[in-house]
């Protein structure tokens, strides 16, 4: 290799995907990556909230983003965001599963078929799409998936039937890709933040008893930072020095989500 090359190289940024980019723990996230210094692709649904985020990421941490509108749940818009994430920057180092919409705070008995599609469909098939999509693309920078999954389905949280079953769906999803990608040096992992977001703030009103009651569950009294907490964990999860966890699935919820 010559000096020029290999000059070329180093400078070279690190690519991360992050879906639902734009606002709450996406963004967190995000705002973790461009510290780093990795040139970010986020995606969402609403032009206003990308657009947004990508001048503030752009401006507070001097780094190159990419916002694309897209549904994760049509697998057309998932290839267009990966292929202009390969046209603007040239590969993808880190994929983020973070999307999900659902119907928390509905009881199962109140679930429509469309409520529980809602969940399946932007949850479960958006990761499935994205990493299909992304596959090529992550054996070759022997890159990293972290899928996002949740304590409502290791825990059984009620009015969240449909999230879990979308939550622990992608967690099987997740195990499967670290057996049949290890070969590739890919390493793919679940993490299941506890975050205070708009749905956790829904979760709240819905349910103010199981709301205190959880907050007096966790050892540490708090709920979780969206950068730092989440963010940095991911960060290592998609470092060398993690290249070697794959299949894991790591609670991020202050001491609160102890298993066996």
């Amino acid at each position: 290799m010559n000096l020029e090359k290999e000059v070329i190289l180093m400078d070279k940024r690190k690519v991360v995907i992050v879906t639902g980019g734009g606002k709450g723990i996406g963004y967190g996230v995000s705002e973790a990556f461009a510290e780093a210094n990795y040139n970010i692709v986020i995606t969402g649904r609403t032009t206003d909230t990308l657009n947004k985020a990508k001048k503030e990421l752009e401006k507070k941490y001097k780094v190159d983003v990419l916002a694309v509108i897209a549904d994760g749940r049509n697998e057309d818009e998932v290839k267009k965001v990966v292929n202009l994430t390969i046209e603007k920057f040239g590969s993808i180092d880190v994929l983020i599963n973070n999307a999900q919409a659902s119907k928390s705070g509905k009881m199962l008995v109140e679930h429509t078929d469309e409520d529980f599609d809602l969940a399946i469909y932007s949850g479960l098939y958006g990761t499935f799409h994205y990493m299909r999509e992304c596959y090529p693309y992550l054996k070759e920078s022997k890159g990293s998936v972290i899928n996002f999954a949740s304590g409502a389905g290791l825990f059984g949280k009620p009015g969240q039937s449909s999230y879990a079953a979308s939550k622990e769906g992608i967690r099987g999803l997740t195990r499967v890709a670290a057996t049949e990608w290890g070969p590739d040096n890919i390493n793919v992992n679940i993490v299941c933040p506890l975050v205070m977001t708009e749905q956790l703030k829904a979760w709240k009103e819905e349910y103010p008893d199981v709301y205190e009651a959880t907050i007096k569950g966790i050892p540490m009294g708090r709920f979780g930072d969206a950068k730092t907490d989440i963010g940095g964990v991911c960060l290592f999860l998609a470092s060398p020095a993690a290249s070697y966890i794959s299949g894991e699935t790591i609670t991020l919820q202050g001491g609160s989500g102890l298993r066996p």
